[in-house]
Formats: C-alpha cells, structure tokens, sequence
C-alpha cells in the first residue's frame, strides 16, 4: 500500500502544480487513497519531494532532480540532530553552525542530496555557509526559506 501511495504522490506531482501537503491529500483521496496530513507529511520527507519555484511566482512540490542515495535523507536527519547548534539565514545565504569539528560532516550531507535549491555549500571548523540559487532581495520569498524551515525541522527530528 505503502509502495502504491509513493508512486501516487510521485505521479500526482509531475503531472499537477501542487502547492500543499493539503492539495496532496485531496488528489491521493481522489485516486481512492485513505490518508491523513501526518501521513502525507511522512510521505513527502521519505520520498525527498522538494518545493522549487513556479512560474506564477509561487512554490509547488517536485520530484528530486536525481534519486537520493539509500538512507540520504535519514542520514542528514539525524547529522542535523546530533551536530547542529543553530541555523539562521539573510538573503540567499544560510549559516548552520555545528558542534566544533562536524561542519564538514553536515555539508557532506547536505551535499548528498543534490537539493534544488542549494548551489553550493562551504564547511569550516563549526559552520557550514550554504549558498541558496534563489537570489531575491527578501528572504520571505526565496529558497533560503524553505531551505530554513527545512535545516529546523531536520535539526529537531532524529
């Protein structure tokens, strides 16, 4: 059931601009799946659906550029976790500050994820700068924030 849902998503992704988690729901009952926001959620983590920009503007769900590595999204959720201190960002510019010594262990696996919005990451002793693609002038409208919002809830999850 499991597998089937995931291939829903996946479909109902490419073929519509899917803005929430809430939309999702709605299309996967529509194909006759029982699902509730928690399970949706935990589809979306689990399968590293991305949000990227929209033509209108807007954001919507995609599917990941490239498959993820076995476990790539469970190892940088439990890296952020275990390492990371602090994360803040302004403009298209993130900085995650980690434990001394792990920068480069949370920017190998970040980096192993190949994510959307990310163009670069740079690790020193306890920080790791990430270089969000999106360049607008406000951080409320660009990729640095879902980035953000991302790096906080990966730091609370193990």
């Amino acid at each position: 059931m499991k597998d089937s849902r995931h291939q829903a998503i996946l479909s109902i992704i490419r073929e519509s601009d899917v803005r929430t988690q809430e939309e999702l729901a709605s299309a996967l009952r529509e194909r006759g799946f029982e699902v509730t926001q928690a399970t949706v959620s935990r589809d979306v983590r689990e399968l590293g659906v991305v949000k990227v920009a929209s033509k209108d503007g807007g954001y919507r769900y995609a599917v990941p550029p490239t498959p993820l590595p076995p476990d790539a999204l469970g190892r940088v959720q439990k890296t952020f976790h275990d390492y990371v201190r602090d994360v803040t960002f302004s403009g298209n510019l993130l900085v995650i500050k980690t434990q001394p010594g792990s920068a480069m262990v949370v920017a190998a696996a970040l980096d192993a994820l190949n994510l959307e919005g990310v163009a670069g990451t740079i690790a020193g002793d306890d920080a790791v700068l990430v270089v969000a693609k999106d360049g607008r002038p406000s951080p409320a409208d660009g990729a640095a924030t879902e980035l953000y919002e991302r790096f906080l809830e990966w730091r609370r999850e193990p």
